[in-house]
């Protein structure tokens, strides 16, 4: 998973691939005065939003035990 930070971080893209699969997510969501902005790229908002309620973070481990 990778996410970039731009506009001073008003605006993340997160693009992650499956792990021993060829599934992947792709969004930009965006940081507005009347509230967040999300905007799947190329899939279903339903699949994103699937997605990012589900992610769990281990910041513990490093890439190399993934």
């Amino acid at each position: 998973m990778t996410k970039t930070l731009f506009a001073d971080g008003r605006s993340v893209k997160l693009v992650a691939e499956e792990l021993g699969g060829s599934d992947y997510i792709s969004l930009n969501c965006y940081v507005l005065a009347s509230g967040g902005l999300l905007r799947p790229c190329e899939m279903s908002e339903a699949k994103v939003r699937a997605f990012v309620e589900g992610l769990v973070v281990d910041l513990t481990g490093d890439a190399s035990d993934q």
